[in-house]
């Protein structure tokens, strides 16, 4: 979209007042036309039920339509025009009584050769993308552990004012990470405005994560298009470990043992920046693409005229090789669709991995973690006397 306005003169320093005038509007424009909390929800849920299908039976899975490959091969164009030439050249069999000599020339070709070597690398694509989606599912809930961690040792050893401090520092940290997403990479669905907003002002642990003192020492960083902010954040966990450390609420080897576990969790989140900075080849991708739009129109042309001319004819044996023509689209395009669908696991499709599921279930474990109380020692129930141990 674009819009007409006036750039006031005054050559580049006037250009670049301007620029940085109404940057402020061109971010909030950008984050206003992601999903707002509401619709990020109603695919959270979507996302959660698909994940419970994987155990349900054959004749109950078959019948889905959303999350499965029956949406992406329905809307693909290689699939209708495979299909297409074959059921033109089968119409144009059936109008004729004698058997052409193209009948001849195209039953010396091999088309499986060319099929075997492209199962070959749609299969290889979908297990590299395959392991992609489980490592970057392994650096959100390893970013989730590295937090219960800390709000572990915080709530045990820091009095409650500086430990609170320090873990709603790191759940800040967590979910800024998520919208910084954005500025990498195909981008994020999660935004400031209606991801991290929404937690900082309603979360189990508490309210708000950052102050608004906080917030404003924080506002020249772009969350929605930068990591940054994140980055800074964990650095106020690192200062906060210090001053406890400084204030005598730490030894040594805890310090250091919280340290790790912050820059672990900064580990974390660089691996998931990483990997998507990074997808697969655009140059590989291209590849398997030309192999698909070349094969399939080749395999429907093979099929077709091996489905019998002349008096070999047979509705039945059309409509077996139709079919075959069909699984071989499934096949063909199904694993192409489903190894792309894993290149990027932070969207907003049905089949990317759940980050509200893991910030809501961080934060409930951290308010869990912080208001844990044990029996005071030397208190009675039911006249038995109960103590720490």
């Amino acid at each position: 979209m674009t819009t007409n306005c006036d750039v006031p003169s005054g050559g580049a320093d006037g250009a670049d007042a301007f620029m940085a005038s109404t940057k402020p509007q061109l971010v909030q424009v950008e984050a206003e036309t992601r999903p707002d909390f509401k619709e990020l929800k109603k695919i959270e849920k979507k996302r959660r039920e698909i994940l419970l299908r994987a155990e349900l039976p054959f004749w109950r899975i078959i019948m889905f339509w959303s999350g499965t490959c029956l949406k992406e091969i329905a809307s693909d164009s290689l699939v209708w025009l495979t299909i297409s030439i074959y059921v033109g050249i089968r119409i144009y069999a059936n109008r004729i009584d004698y058997v052409p000599e193209s009948v001849e020339m195209l039953s010396k070709t091999n088309i499986g050769i060319l099929g075997g070597f492209l199962s070959f690398f749609l299969v290889l694509f979908v297990n590299q993308t395959n392991g992609r989606f489980l490592d970057m599912y392994g650096f959100s809930k390893a970013c989730s552990g590295r937090l219960q961690d800390i709000a572990g040792v915080a709530r045990a050893q820091l009095p409650p004012e500086v430990g609170q401090k320090l873990v709603r520092h790191f759940n800040a940290a967590h979910v800024a990470g998520y919208v910084g997403l954005n500025a990498i990479g195909m981008g994020s669905p999660y935004s400031k405005t209606f991801f991290f907003d929404h937690y900082n002002a309603d979360n189990k642990l508490v309210t708000p994560l950052l102050t608004p003192e906080e917030l404003n020492v924080l506002s020249h960083h772009d969350m929605d298009n930068s990591g940054l902010c994140m980055k800074e954040l964990v650095t106020w966990c690192q200062m906060d470990v210090v001053q406890a450390r400084k204030d005598g609420y730490l030894d040594s080897y805890q310090e250091k043992f919280m340290h790790s576990k912050i820059l672990d969790f900064r580990a974390a989140m660089d691996g998931m920046y990483d990997y998507t900075d990074q997808p697969p080849h655009f140059f590989y991708i291209h590849f398997l693409v030309l192999l698909s739009a070349l094969y399939l129109p080749l395999f429907a042309i093979d099929t077709a005229y091996a489905g019998g001319w002349g008096a070999d004819k047979a509705i039945g044996l059309d409509i077996l090789q139709g079919i075959i023509v069909f699984l071989q689209c499934i096949f063909v395009v199904g694993l192409r669709s489903l190894g792309t669908k894993m290149i990027d696991p932070y969207g907003d499709d049905l089949e990317d991995l759940s980050v509200i599921n893991y910030v809501e279930g961080t934060l409930e474990i951290c308010a869990t973690i912080m208001g844990a109380k044990q029996p005071v020692k030397g208190a009675s129930a039911s006249g038995v006397t109960t103590g720490l141990l």
